[in-house]
């Protein structure tokens, strides 16, 4: 059961939703019947980083969302895995109480993922997804190997706490290929390398390492289910980061599931970060991000 508190502030509409063990904070950007909505949706990035490209999105309503373990979400269980079949509950339920009937959506990384799991478990709820490089290492050939780095990365995390942890998953992140199994037997990298601390506050809320216990990234996409959807799905892949083999592994999933879908993935301006015009220090490409991602919306019919 889902209930909804609302206030208005220079044309954006906030809004509270509950779900089942949290609390979702969304905004709605324009009138939400002057169009089709375009709902944005990452994890465990929060509304915050969609600034940019939400701003570049004018010509129709735009909707914005904390994902339950990220911004200003309310958790019962701050501390506890989230899944991304919970993800995609929430998601769909915040498509229901817009109201409009069936959303586009943009989703990128974790958020693609849960997208992906929410056309599985709710197949009319969008109208178009475009899914933007989904880490979702269950498609791939070397999914047990990014499982097993997952693993580490959140042990890592309750041992040492987050910088150590984090350190670790930049590097997977940006490891190009196949991860071997010897990936692990590899020194651990410093913190510092990346600016972040050593100390261990002792806080073990992070929103990315609630999803890594999931486990989202041995998420595999259930393409007779994602066939059967009404909904027109649209893999994305950064043009800067790499191919279905050499690739980074957001990206080599991208790849993976459109060929699974019997599709090539629409090529985006920039990497990973490619729509970010500034957010958490990142510049990508918005301008040209936002151009393409219209054009593949234009085309929905």
């Amino acid at each position: 059961m889902s209930s909804a508190r609302s206030s208005s502030r220079y044309g954006m509409t906030t809004s509270t939703l509950a779900v089942d063990g949290a609390t979702l904070t969304y905004d709605v950007h324009g009138d939400l019947s002057s169009g089709t909505p375009l709902v944005l949706v990452a994890s465990p990035m929060d509304a915050v980083g969609f600034g940019s490209l939400r701003s570049r999105i004018v010509d129709r309503p735009v909707v914005t969302y904390d994902p339950r373990n990220a911004g200003r979400r309310r958790r019962d269980e701050p501390t506890a895995a989230v899944t991304p079949e919970q993800h995609a509950d929430d998601l769909h339920a915040l498509i229901v109480a817009l109201g409009t009937g069936p959303v586009d959506v943009f989703a990128s990384s974790g958020g693609a993922v849960n997208a992906l799991a929410c056309v599985e478990r709710h197949p009319d709820a969008m109208r178009t997804l475009v899914a933007h490089e989904p880490p979702a290492g269950g498609v791939l050939t070397d999914g047990a190997a990014i499982s097993a780095v997952c693993a580490d990365i959140v042990a890592t995390y309750d041992a040492s706490g987050m910088g150590w942890a984090m350190a670790k998953f930049i590097g997977i992140a940006m490891h190009r290929g196949k991860v071997d199994d010897d990936y692990l037997a590899q020194p651990a990298p410093d913190p510092a390398q990346f600016g972040m601390p050593t100390d261990d506050t002792g806080d073990r809320t992070d929103p990315l390492m609630s999803n890594l216990r999931g486990p989202g990234c041995d998420y595999a996409a259930d393409v007779d289910r994602l066939r059967q959807a009404s909904t027109r799905i649209v893999l994305a892949v950064g043009e800067e980061s790499g191919g279905p083999d050499d690739g980074e592994l957001a990206g080599r999933a991208a790849h993976a599931v459109a060929a699974a879908l019997g599709r090539s993935p629409v090529v985006f301006p920039g990497g990973h970060n490619g729509f970010l015009g500034g957010e958490y220090g990142q510049m990508g490409k918005p301008d040209e991000f936002a151009a393409t991602l219209r054009e593949v919306l234009g085309s929905a019919g």
